[in-house]
């Protein structure tokens, strides 16, 4: 293992599953975006490789951190976070970071594991309104369909 143990980064948060499982991948789990260059060279030190996506570059380089265990979240006064408020994407954080060795059916690694979550700016998820996702190619009022 590097001589690196923990690190301290900030990051901007999509995708989280803190308290309740993603459906793909059956753990906890919380995407840390848009982290630094310096963040992106802290991890890999710890052996740690940051990804980014061409084709989703307001990502920047991120990491997914996933767990088999709920993840809590706190504020910067230390108190947790409450448990039912859901945190949004552009959420902002500061995480400490620390890595692990695995082996599973003839792969190993090493993946991040996220032992600590401070929200410094929080976006709560309120969910999708009616019209998201939704083209208005008739606009003249005239026909509102109930829903």
């Amino acid at each position: 293992m590097s001589q690196v143990d923990k690190i301290k980064i900030k990051a901007t948060i999509e995708w989280a599953f803190l308290q309740e499982k993603n459906e793909m991948s059956e753990k906890y789990q919380v995407d840390l975006t848009n982290l630094s260059d310096a963040a992106v060279d802290a991890l890999k030190s710890m052996g740690i490789a940051a990804n980014s996506r061409p084709d989703k570059p307001e990502k920047g380089h991120y990491i997914t951190c996933k767990s088999s265990n709920v993840i809590n979240a706190h504020l910067p006064d230390g108190s947790m976070l409450d448990p039912s408020v859901r945190i949004g994407n552009g959420t902002k954080a500061t995480c400490v970071i620390t890595s692990f060795e695995w082996a599973f059916k003839n792969k190993k690694g090493i993946s991040p594991s996220l032992r600590q979550l401070v929200i410094t700016d929080l976006v709560q998820y309120t969910g999708l309104n009616d019209d998201a996702g939704m083209l208005v190619v008739d606009d003249d009022d005239s026909g509102d369909v109930p829903f």
